[in-house]
């Protein structure tokens, strides 16, 4: 399962989905699918809408959270369609109904596009409010049996402290969820990260923006940081 955050697909922009990151990371998931791997994909919304932004503007916290599971569907059209420009064969899912683009989420229906070697895109988060696109990574990860959630990130792994503002920070190459949850690290949302762990699913928090990372996991290359029980 991989995990890919909204935001990073503004690349340089402000908002919205920046052409040249799209085809990036649609030439990495080609390389790691090339190798033989079923892949699945929850990517978040936060560079069209997030849910929480919207509670300050007066938009009502749930419906704040619809809008974002629609981002979502959005930017996993538009992964969709690059992919397919590459040549993967690819099912776009929904936990909301919206037949005329996506087909709807059906556990066993998305297990058997993975073991025909389709790449899966699930779209709409949960399907319902206050649950983030973390917490609908981890609980399709677990439904498909996924071996590890894959969260690619900016930065390249999990830090003793924020890398971008503590320049003393380091970074961790394994950590166990109780280790993490004690240290108050911020790999994923709670919900999420408690899912990980009672389902012993491990994590592995990598850049994504560097080429050939996805490739290198695949390998059984040790890359970014690996969240484990």
């Amino acid at each position: 399962m991989l995990k890919l955050s909204g935001e990073a697909l503004m690349g340089g922009q402000q908002y919205g989905i920046d052409p040249v990151r799209l085809q990036q990371y649609a030439m990495e998931v080609k390389k790691a699918a090339d190798a033989g791997v079923q892949i699945a994909i929850v990517i978040g919304g936060g560079n069209i809408f997030r849910g929480m932004s919207g509670v300050g503007s007066g938009i009502d916290r749930a419906q704040g959270d619809y809008m974002g599971m629609l981002a979502t569907v959005i930017n996993g059209m538009a992964l969709q369609s690059a992919l397919e420009n590459v040549g993967c064969y690819t099912r776009l899912l929904s936990a909301i109904k919206m037949e005329q683009i996506c087909e709807p989420y059906i556990r066993r229906r998305a297990m058997r596009h993975l073991e025909k070697g389709r790449i899966v895109i699930f779209g709409a988060g949960t399907g319902n409010p206050y649950f983030t696109t973390d917490t609908a990574a981890s609980l399709r990860a677990i439904e498909v049996e996924a071996d590890v959630i894959l969260k690619g990130t900016r930065v390249d792994g999990v830090y003793t402290a924020d890398p971008e503002k503590d320049p003393t920070a380091t970074k961790y190459d394994s950590i166990s969820f109780r280790e993490a949850i004690a240290k108050n690290l911020n790999v994923m949302d709670m919900t999420a990260f408690t899912l990980c762990a009672e389902n012993n699913l491990p994590i592995i928090v990598f850049d994504m923006n560097k080429e050939g990372n996805l490739a290198k996991l695949i390998s059984g290359e040790s890359v970014g940081t690996l969240v484990k029980n």
